[in-house]
């Protein structure tokens, strides 16, 4: 076989895709957002993982702790959700550390950790829609009728 055969079968294959290479061509080296609780630091990612927005999704219908360590761990690694629950961490401020963690993730800087409150508060008291909620009613609507009463 000459050096010419062996150059023709090369160009024959296909390349392999190679998304690892892409992704990290791809990534942003902007420094990703700290955050300090309980006495330790935690770097978010430097986007939303996708096991993230799953489990908020699943989370809408489940009171599992285990949903809610997967999503944590997504965002924080390790086992974090036994060990705030140990340092007193209630629901309202694991509320508030998601909406404004995610915030961050997708722009930093944007949500303050008061405005995360202030929306925690209106999501618990039923005043605005959860993240997903929304899109779930919309949905609905694409899938029923068009909305028209009978």
């Amino acid at each position: 076989m000459t050096d010419l055969d062996i150059e023709h079968q090369d160009h024959a294959k296909p390349k392999t895709a190679d998304f690892d290479a892409f992704f990290a061509e791809q990534a942003e080296q902007a420094p990703r957002q700290t955050l300090a609780l309980f006495g330790r630091i935690y770097t978010l990612p430097e986007s939303l993982p996708i096991l993230f927005t799953l489990q908020a999704e699943r989370l809408q219908n489940s009171d599992s702790p285990e949903d809610v360590r997967r999503m944590l761990t997504a965002l924080y690694g390790g086992d974090v959700l036994d060990e705030w629950a140990e340092q007193g961490l209630t629901d309202r401020q694991l509320g508030i550390l998601l909406i404004w963690s995610a915030a961050a993730i997708r722009s930093p800087g944007t949500v303050s950790m008061d405005r995360a409150a202030e929306l925690h508060d209106e999501q618990a008291a039923g005043k605005a829609p959860g993240p997903n909620r929304a899109a779930r009613r919309a949905k609905r609507k694409k899938a029923g009728s068009s909305g028209k009463r009978s």
